[in-house]
């Protein structure tokens, strides 16, 4: 049963329920290699919508002009569960909506009348063996399948017009290897690529990314995130195979058709002060690393490592794909590679890859750094040398022993997290909504212990000087330089631009926004009454464009919540979709 929603003046929601009758549905259009290359424009069939991660829509009715009339068109609510981090998928007029707790809907996406439901059931004892086990980020589509990585650590196929299960795959049994499958696979030539969190109890076997055929679910390949004695010069400083642990790879990739190159980012070890593992000296690969794999066999074609952590600043976040001019400005760009000819258009992968809110820009042929620019306050890289790319830790930040205690920014929930950032084409500018935060951490521990995890405890606070929570940040992909900020009193999340010119994002508040992608002017904004921890995205149906966002709860904005103390906003689990006036 779904709602149909009127939005009147004052922001008050009035809602007539529509009818039991199911209406007929149609038999969705395939979805092809060549379509997730290049999509309709009124489609949202990944993620981040295209390979690149650029969470760009093209959509251009709905612009910095007439913004200010957006209205709710419908809403309907989630199923309960305390982790909401869906994104919706849109093709062929009808929507897809992941729901905690392994829940998938499908929808008409003009009006939110339900077209089918999947529901799976989870065993009994899967929380004893993995956190947060109702976690759904995302979904795939390829031809008429919904491809989905199941809490229980299975890969699932779903027929698109029915919402029957037309296949699983194991991929780890959860008792003995036990993985945190929160973030969905991308369909890449024709493979379900997919990562996850890996629990040090599960030992190194669980770390893998994994490729499976999108049509039958047969696994092709699995390439190991941890590296394994004997793989070249021994970066884990000659610890046996079975004591490293939780180097997971738990968000989606990115592709270049062109290269034919996925890019991955990868987390931290555990636990993450190395001077319980094998000493500060070693580098501890592929933890906090970007990789780019040949989608063939699964073999890393190269690799650069950003950050040597000591507590949980993980790197496993987005990567954007862009051609773009490099030429980044000195003023605001701490370390700059000599080599780089400034004014060339390079292929690069850029972004915000990791907690520490630094922007890398790579040479995405070669991996081959370009430069880098903190964002928000960070205190745990002192340099990293334009020549090679290689980070030096700030030697403050460091542990040496158990009770050993240092002030770490950001703080362990990071400047940035699971939520993405967007990208336009039409500014050539990144958009992120990042944190300003800092922790008094802990070490914890004196050897490994598997059911410790990290080694370490934090007590958050806010930044100092920083004026609120969270901030916008709008950044040049050419120069590195800050077109603009917006402060914002609760954790700024997920963003989404579009080709009208605008940028859309929420907060813990909250508070769901446009901004002009120029200036970042605020152009229209609602409060939807829960924090609003989806991914929201723009789609169309019959020519007209939609943005739909959603609401809930997630771990890391329970985490702020507390540390804020004054949010008015609940937690419900809810998808708003808003509209022009008809």
């Amino acid at each position: 049963m779904a709602y149909r929603n009127h939005f009147l003046q004052g922001g008050l929601l009035a809602f007539a329920v529509s009818g039991f009758a199911l209406p007929v549905v149609s038999q969705t259009v395939p979805v092809t290699d060549a379509l997730l290359e290049q999509p309709a424009d009124g489609d949202w069939l990944m993620w981040r919508r295209t390979l690149n991660s650029w969470g760009f829509s093209p959509l251009a009715q709905i612009d910095r002009t007439n913004v200010k009339d957006m209205q709710l068109a419908w809403s309907l609510p989630l199923n309960k569960g305390s982790v909401q981090e869906g994104t919706p998928l849109v093709h062929d007029g009808k929507l897809y909506m992941p729901h905690p707790g392994d829940v998938i809907t499908a929808h008409d996406a003009a009006t939110g009348n339900e077209l089918w439901r999947f529901s799976r059931q989870m065993p009994e004892d899967l929380g004893d063996y993995i956190p947060a086990t109702e976690t759904e980020r995302a979904l795939a589509l390829y031809g008429d399948t919904i491809i989905y990585t199941s809490n229980d650590d299975y890969l699932i196929g779903i027929d698109a017009n029915t919402g029957a299960e037309k296949w699983a795959t194991l991929i780890l049994d959860y008792r003995t290897h036990p993985a945190q499958q929160s973030s969905g696979a991308v369909v890449i030539n024709g493979k379900a690529i997919s990562g996850r969190g890996c629990m040090p109890a599960a030992g190194p076997d669980a770390c893998v990314i994994t490729a499976h055929d999108a049509a039958t679910g047969k696994e092709l390949w699995r390439l190991n995130t941890i590296q394994k004695p004997g793989e070249g010069e021994d970066t884990w400083g000659g610890l046996p195979w079975e004591s490293r642990w939780h180097v997971g790879a738990w968000m989606m990739p990115s592709y270049d058709p062109e290269l034919d190159l996925i890019y991955m980012g990868t987390s931290v070890t555990a636990p993450a002060p190395k001077f319980l593992l094998a000493g500060n000296d070693n580098k501890y690969l592929y933890h906090n690393s970007t990789l780019a794999i040949d989608p063939d066999d699964g073999h890393i074609v190269w690799h650069y490592q950003h950050l040597v952590d000591h507590w949980d600043l993980d790197h496993p976040f987005e990567r954007l794909l862009v051609d773009t001019a490099v030429a980044p400005d000195a003023a605001e760009v701490a370390w700059i590679s000599p080599d780089i000819e400034q004014g060339k258009t390079y292929k690069v992968l850029t972004g915000i890859p990791g907690k520490t809110g630094v922007v890398y820009t790579l040479d995405r042929e070669t991996g081959k750094f370009l430069w880098a620019r903190p964002t928000v306050l960070q205190n745990v890289v002192a340099s990293i040398d334009g020549k090679t790319g290689e980070a030096t830790v700030n030697p403050a930040a460091l542990f040496s022993a158990k009770g050993d205690m240092a002030e770490i920014c950001p703080a362990l929930t990071g400047g940035k997290n699971w939520w993405a950032g967007a990208y336009s084409p039409q500014t050539n500018m990144m958009y992120y909504g990042l944190q300003n935060t800092c922790s008094d951490v802990t070490v914890t521990l004196d050897k490994p212990d598997v059911e410790a995890l990290y080694g370490t405890s934090g007590r958050d606070k806010i930044a100092p000087g920083a004026r609120s929570l969270g901030t916008v940040y709008a950044i040049s992909a050419e120069t590195g330089k800050t077109a603009w900020t917006f402060d914002t009193n609760g954790t700024a999340m997920s963003m989404v631009t579009t080709g009208g010119g605008l940028v859309f994002g929420g907060d813990i508040d909250g508070n769901f926004r446009a901004f002009d992608q120029v200036t970042g002017e605020v152009l229209w904004e609602v409060n939807l009454g829960s924090s609003v921890t989806g991914y929201p995205i723009s789609f169309s149906v019959n020519g007209r464009q939609y943005i739909a966002a959603s609401t809930g709860s997630s771990v890391t904005t329970a985490g702020h919540r507390r540390l804020l103390g004054n949010v008015t906003a609940g937690i419900d689990n809810q998808l708003y979709v808003f509209a022009l006036p008809q």
